[in-house]
């Protein structure tokens, strides 16, 4: 069944169309990539299902709900604390230690410092970043960065994971540790997985996989995981 839907989904910047009626679903526990070139819309329908650009037309369908028809509270609240995110770049705090950086969703959802300093804490052995909590995020290697990302994207336990280029910084070791931490945790929390890339090895995590190419998915296909 599936957890997040969009639906005819069209997006303009100025004259320029991003997305030309794109229908799409994730399930919950699947991978899905989003592929296709530079331009293509990739982003811009990753951004529309993830609640933080609005579609001009179409819908997005988060549980059964409109997220483009709710009110601006609850889109943040649902960005803040029912979907998660990892970026091209991490875009971790570089003056917060890892540890705080991983509890940042929570501490911003009102948890207690203390129960959300612990509960990052519990995240540090699953992601192999143990030694590097009490170090400022500035100071940690690209791959540990998206590490604690990934920690962050999933500490509160959202439904959906939203990656959006989440190894274009890295090497190809650090990019394959990156995508084996984020399919294997996604999958044991049950979260939805949308990634948007360009790279053919990155794609190769997901369960299925659409192209987008002009602002239009063009072709859909069932791919399974390498082995």
């Amino acid at each position: 069944m599936s957890v997040l839907v969009g639906q005819g989904l069209h997006k303009t910047f100025g004259v320029t169309p991003a997305l030309r009626g794109v229908d799409i679903a994730v399930a919950a526990g699947e991978v899905l990539a989003v592929m296709g070139p530079s331009g293509a819309g990739k982003s811009t329908l990753l951004h529309c299902l993830a609640g933080i650009l609005q579609p001009d037309s179409g819908e997005v369908i988060f549980e059964g709900r409109p997220v483009n028809r709710m009110p601006d509270r609850e889109r943040s609240r649902l960005r803040r604390s029912v979907f998660g995110y990892v970026f091209q770049f991490g875009q971790l705090v570089p003056e917060l230690r890892v540890l705080e950086n991983i509890a940042l969703p929570l501490l911003l959802a009102g948890k207690g410092r203390r129960a959300a300093l612990a509960a990052a804490e519990q995240w540090l052995p699953r992601l192999g970043l143990q030694d590097v909590g009490q170090r400022l995020a500035g100071e940690v290697s690209g791959g540990q960065g998206q590490r604690a990302a990934i920690a962050r994207a999933l500490i509160a336990g959202p439904r959906v994971v939203f990656a959006d280029e989440p190894t274009g910084s890295l090497d190809s070791v650090a990019a394959d540790e990156v995508m084996e931490l984020l399919v294997t945790a996604a999958k044991t929390e049950g979260a939805g997985v949308v990634v948007v890339t360009h790279e053919a090895r990155v794609a190769a995590y997901a369960d299925r996989q659409v192209t987008v190419r002009d602002g239009r998915i063009v072709l859909p296909a069932s791919m399974s995981r390498a082995s």
